[in-house]
């Protein structure tokens, strides 16, 4: 039998959201645009690089996935999404637009274990992201981290 290889690649994140309109706002306050292909009302897509967010139902979603919504969207997850970002100023000024976007500061801005620098919010709905600094962990030119393959 031969083996089989799934494609290491992540297209789209889907968080399912409690309230459409409000996780909207948010996205679109962190200065984040909203696909056409959006369907108003049921789902909206972020483009963002390289994968696409999209914001669904929580209850959609769960039913989707064949799974019971546990229906405490402030409980963690398991997991946490990251936006590394090229300088200290920049995690604090990532912070601060989140913040004012509506999102809940988890964990401030502070050096991390591996040297460098960073914190998180909260979206409205409680799903945490990191944003950091790492100095260790250079950039492409277009924009993506660039590590060793």
């Amino acid at each position: 039998m031969a083996s089989m290889t799934v494609p290491a690649r992540v297209h789209l994140i889907t968080l399912g959201v409690t309230d459409l309109a409000r996780s909207i706002a948010f996205y679109e306050g962190l200065g984040w645009r909203q696909s056409p292909f959006s369907v108003e009302g049921d789902v909206a897509f972020f483009l963002t690089h390289g994968t696409v967010l999209a914001l669904w139902g929580r209850d959609k979603l769960a039913a989707d996935a064949g799974l019971p919504d546990a229906g405490d969207p402030s409980a963690f997850g398991g997991m946490a999404f990251a936006i590394n970002l090229e300088s200290e100023s920049d995690v604090d000024r990532v912070l601060a637009e989140a913040t004012a976007a509506g999102g809940t500061i988890l964990k401030p801005a502070a050096p991390t274990f591996y040297g460098g620098y960073g914190g998180y919010f909260a979206d409205p709905d409680g799903y945490p992201w990191e944003t950091a600094y790492n100095p260790g962990i250079p950039f492409a030119a277009d924009g993506s981290l660039d590590l060793p393959r």
